[in-house]
């Protein structure tokens, strides 16, 4: 990916206190263009979910500053290590003297705690940490889509679970948030470039998340979704038993 520097970051409230921070990458930086997201949730300890691939770091950065200061962080969260996951952690840490990275065990275990500037605050699954009127509650689900570390995390009173790559949406134009169907946009992107483990725990672990009754979908590529996200889960547990073998 070349650097983005001519393309704008945009920043949208797509629920309350939650904002979607997203830099479209055009077709001619990327074949058919994508789009990176990640999620500031302002409150008492603001939390930062996806820190973007440093050479989005800048962008990002200034993003984050037109909401809030960004030494104002508190923690540093993701999915799972990837560089658009975590690849500017440390600088972000850097600049938040008081945060911290926040990951699951197996992430902090493996990755985190050997590579970032502050040992991280290791997530137990079903853990819920308190930001202040917001409430996040950590589930750990490994290979999916992809990685042991691999986490989601829920958003309790907002009803909005920040799932990652799940939904993963292809090209550079899309709305910060929709109501419309991302799980075809989502399925043809896969059939391309197949990022899912197959796990087989994947079904059970897709249900376990639909049980949380979303309202709200923080996807870290394309459009973030509001609608039914129980039905939708469902559906992708379905579409992915149905693969070819």
């Amino acid at each position: 990916m070349q650097t983005a520097t001519a393309v704008r970051t945009t920043v949208d409230e797509i629920a309350d206190g939650i904002y979607r921070i997203s830099t479209p990458v055009p077709p001619e930086q990327m074949p058919g263009g994508f789009s990176f997201n990640q999620y500031l949730i302002v409150d008492e300890q603001p939390l930062l979910y996806h820190t973007g691939p440093r050479r989005l770091f800048t962008q990002i950065r200034d993003a984050i500053a037109s909401v809030m200061p960004v030494e104002r962080l508190a923690y540093i969260g993701f999915s799972h290590v990837e560089s658009d996951e975590c690849g500017t952690l440390n600088d972000f840490l850097a600049l938040a003297p008081h945060a911290v990275p926040l990951c699951g065990q197996v992430a902090a275990m493996v990755s985190i705690d050997d590579i970032a500037l502050r040992p991280a605050k290791a997530m137990a699954d079903g853990e819920v940490l308190s930001l202040g009127r917001h409430r996040l509650r950590w589930l750990a689900t490994p290979h999916l889509p992809h990685g042991w570390e691999c986490s989601a995390a829920f958003e309790e009173t907002t009803g909005t679970l920040l799932c990652g790559d799940l939904f993963t949406q292809p090209g550079h134009e899309n709305p910060a948030l929709t109501e419309g169907d991302i799980l075809e946009s989502s399925e043809a992107f896969r059939k391309q470039m197949d990022y899912y483990a197959h796990s087989p725990d994947t079904r059970t672990q897709l249900l376990r998340l639909s049980e949380l009754r979303p309202g709200t979908l923080a996807c870290m590529h394309g459009s973030a979704w509001r609608g039914d996200g129980q039905a939708l889960l469902r559906r992708l547990a379905d579409r992915l038993d149905a693969r070819p073998q």
